[in-house]
């Protein structure tokens, strides 16, 4: 124990940057709900074709254009509380939020869920699991 102590005492910027990024990493997990709301990419396909899951795509237009899950819908993260109306029609279907690595769409997914839109569910890894698990991806 006395090494324990002597140790972040001499390295006491070394273990401010530890404690920080367990914060960091705590605080993601609970955010996304510990992973139970959230999706692989195989599990997203499965979705979309068994239960006729809607994609929202948060990402800003541009790198929608770029390339995105077929038949996603794009409402950027910076104006999705003014388009919830959008989703009204696809109350009761799964919805899944995708993004670029799956961090803001974790953000967005909580937004749907206190305006009472269920079930919300995160695309782990984003579009960048999607394109590296080999899945189709439109440009129209």
């Amino acid at each position: 124990m006395q090494q324990l102590i002597e140790f972040i005492t001499n390295h006491i910027f070394l273990f401010s940057a530890l404690v920080i990024v367990l914060v960091l990493i705590a605080q993601n997990l609970l955010a996304s709900g510990g992973g139970k709301h959230s999706v692989a990419p195989l599990k997203a396909t499965e979705m979309i074709n068994r239960e006729d899951a809607v994609v929202i795509d948060v990402r800003p237009i541009a790198d929608f254009n770029n390339g995105h899950i077929i038949n996603a819908i794009n409402i950027p993260s910076s104006a999705l509380k003014n388009q919830l109306k959008q989703l009204e029609k696809h109350k009761g279907k799964p919805i899944i939020v995708a993004c670029r690595s799956g961090a803001q769409s974790s953000a967005a997914c909580k937004i749907l869920r206190d305006a009472g839109i269920e079930p919300v569910y995160n695309l782990q890894g984003g579009m960048m699991a999607w394109q590296s698990d080999s899945l189709p991806v439109s440009k129209k």
